[in-house]
């Protein structure tokens, strides 16, 4: 049985007319008496001392609980008066006080959160001790000394009152740090959330503990965006401006800051790149009346339109061959336009580009040295990885990843004009010959390509495995990233881009201009088979054996023993062999297994109706005999049951037969049995 809260006492005094006791002080009263005889330390040590007492009991006394909440409550508000802010914050939320109560004393913080008809539930005894005062900065004002000329203009006290002032913000902001925590605890505080997520920002924001903001924005969060808004806008806050957009969903707003930032009426380092984030959320959303916020009307019609792009493309050429050539890659790469003439004039303008880097000695000699460095040495990678991960940053590098990464991404081109240009330096460009002979179907070209002239079998092996294709997404990601040309992966693989937004989450992906395509198995092994006869024309045992290991799944047993030496050793083809014995191996059992379980299933059928046929009887009709020996017509005539071979007709409806037993099957017992043209009633 719970015992009552209220003091118990052991000696009683018995009067004439009354009963009288002696009981020991509450904790209460003893906080009290010291309070008003302002012994503060004290007090501490006394609520303190019961916390601790409270805390080592296994079975916590709620009623106990509610005093030395009361009690911790009297000592923080008493220190807030005093102006003595970090002992106040340390003692109110010990006595777990209603965020809001103390967020009233900062009418500047307070804002729009609270309005008249908002009620806490605050101890009658604590509310006669609060502070009369209408926010903290009245505290601090009647607490300063008085100095001459007046309290409000005497240096001291207006240092004194600037001082005392942070602290009690600083008080704040670590109370509302502490309740924040307790609220995650405790999973949810009502009402307070908003306010205490709010205020914290406000506070954040002002003491410019960016670190500290972007972690509380990150997390879910209550906080009020109307209160919020003017606060970071003040303070120059706008990359946090822009990750309550992106959790609101407030795409509007959203591009007016970037905007703004573009224009450069606003500044902030954290944003890096507000261009490339607007052109990728206008992307993704392809909201009509987000872009014709930020464009006229006339430009929206335009871009409708890719003869207009090409018109204005070629007058700008005229003018500026540099801003042309720039403008062509924004109509592809940022606009993702999907025209051909406007891919087959990009793509010429790279393989130009690459020839004519390649006229200069210096770089037509590295490319040579680089081929052959590859094709010299053992590589597990790709001659493309290789060559982007070794060759020193310069343009002609640049322009030639360029080239590689639009030849294999883009499917909107003329491959026989690109391979026609590729000609006029087969001997260098390689790469993007087997490239764009893939592009054409000419796939044993290209492979003969990658493998004898380049000794790039990785590659080989990924073009048979991706259906034609060389450069793989991810492969294409990686060297973009380094080289620096992020936008040609991102667009022409459709790859999302490897950076995270303000929130830790993940950017969307760029829409691809190339749908990713399921590779036919048909034509995967057909490739494959075209890659082991190339190597066997290269006499590459190795990589043949190599590959007959690691794809022996997709290769006919009957195909590689055509195209194997006779003098190959078996035992470069012993795991194929055994791994190929054992699939058919397989096969032929599972479909003895397939065969066992349907016959047996056609038995429980045949079983499951015959003994209703015979319940259901039959009628037999023959014709009848006179005595001369000739047939007449007559009815129906005794029988044999042996007699079955005759035609019968079944006289009951398929679905009658045999429940669950479809009509197809009742057909098919009517036709083994003669046909359905006689009945059967008298079928026994």
């Amino acid at each position: 049985m719970k015992q009552p809260i209220f003091p118990r006492s052991s000696v009683l005094v018995l009067g004439p007319n009354s009963i009288q006791s002696l009981v020991p002080s509450t904790l209460i009263s003893q906080a009290e008496s010291l309070l008003e005889s302002h012994r503060l330390e004290d007090a501490y040590n006394l609520a303190d001392q019961r916390r601790k007492k409270l805390e080592e009991s296994i079975n916590i006394d709620e009623d106990e609980a509610e005093e030395l909440r009361y009690v911790y409550q009297r000592i923080g508000f008493q220190c807030f008066t005093e102006t003595l802010f970090e002992d106040a914050g340390k003692h109110l939320f010990n006595g777990e006080l209603d965020p809001r109560l103390l967020i009233s004393y900062y009418p500047s913080l307070r804002g729009s959160l609270f309005s008249a008809d908002d009620a806490i539930d605050v101890f009658a005894g604590v509310t006669e001790h609060m502070p009369m005062e209408g926010s903290v900065d009245d505290i601090i004002r009647n607490y300063s000394p008085h100095l001459a000329p007046n309290t409000l203009s005497a240096p001291p006290t207006a240092e004194l009152r600037k001082i005392l002032g942070m602290a009690a913000k600083e008080m704040l902001i670590g109370f509302l740090k502490k309740s924040r925590t307790r609220r995650s605890v405790a999973r949810g505080m009502g009402a307070a959330s908003g306010a205490i997520d709010t205020v914290l920002v406000k506070l954040y924001a002002e003491f410019e503990k960016t670190n500290d903001l972007y972690a509380l924005l990150e997390t879910p969060n209550d906080v009020s965006l109307p209160e919020i808004e003017p606060v970071l806008q003040e303070t120059g806050q706008y990359n946090a401006l822009c990750m309550l957009y992106k959790q609101r969903g407030d795409d509007l707003k959203l591009l007016d800051v970037w905007a703004k930032l573009i224009e450069g009426q606003w500044t902030d380092s954290d944003i890096k790149d507000p261009l490339s984030q607007m052109i990728n959320l206008l992307t993704e959303k392809r909201d009509r009346a987000l872009t014709s916020l930020l464009m006229p009307k006339d430009t929206g019609k335009r871009r409708e339109r890719p003869e207009e792009d090409i018109a204005l493309l070629e007058q700008i050429q005229e003018a500026n061959p540099t801003a042309g050539a720039q403008y062509l890659e924004y109509l592809v790469l940022q606009r993702r336009s999907t025209s051909k003439e406007l891919h087959i004039k990009l793509a010429l303008a790279c393989v130009d580009q690459v020839l004519s880097y390649l006229k200069d000695d210096a770089v037509s000699k590295l490319w040579r040295a680089k081929a052959s460095s590859y094709a010299s040495s053992r590589n597990d990678s790709s001659f493309l990885s290789y060559f982007a991960s070794t060759t020193p940053d310069s343009a002609h590098k640049r322009a030639r990843l360029k080239t590689i990464l639009l030849l294999a991404g883009s499917s909107f081109y003329d491959p026989e004009k690109i391979r026609l240009r590729l000609l006029e330096r087969e001997k260098i460009l390689k790469l993007e010959l087997a490239i764009v002979d893939g592009k054409l179907g000419k796939h044993r070209s290209a492979l003969h390509i990658l493998v004898n002239d380049l000794s790039d079998s990785t590659s080989a092996e990924t073009y048979c495995t991706l259906g034609g294709d060389i450069v793989p997404p991810k492969l294409a990601q990686s060297i973009a990233e380094d080289a620096g040309i992020q936008v040609w992966a991102t667009t022409l693989f459709g790859l999302p881009p490897t950076t995270k937004s303000v929130n830790g989450k993940a950017v969307p992906s760029a829409t691809s201009l190339t749908r990713l395509k399921t590779v036919n198995e048909d034509l995967k092994k057909e490739l494959l088979r075209i890659l082991l006869e190339v190597y066997m024309d290269v006499e590459q045992s190795d990589r043949a054996s190599h590959l007959l290991n690691a794809q022996a799944v997709n290769l006919d047993i009957l195909d590689v023993i055509s195209l194997v030496p006779s003098n190959w050793p078996i035992n470069m083809m012993t795991s194929f062999l055994s791994r190929s014995f054992r699939r058919t191996l397989h096969s032929q059992q599972e479909g003895k297994i397939i065969k066992n379980i349907s016959a047996g299933q056609n038995l429980e059928v045949k079983d499951r109706t015959w003994d209703i046929l015979r319940e259901e009887g039959a009628v037999i009709e023959e014709a009848a005999e006179d005595d001369d020996g000739t047939e007449e017509e007559g009815g129906p005539q005794s029988f044999d049951e042996k007699v079955l071979g005759e035609k019968v007709t079944l006289q009951v409806a398929p679905s009658d037969l045999v429940p669950g037993v479809d009509g197809g099957l009742v057909k098919t017992v009517q036709a083994r049995l003669g046909g359905p043209d006689v009945g059967v009633d008298d079928l026994r």
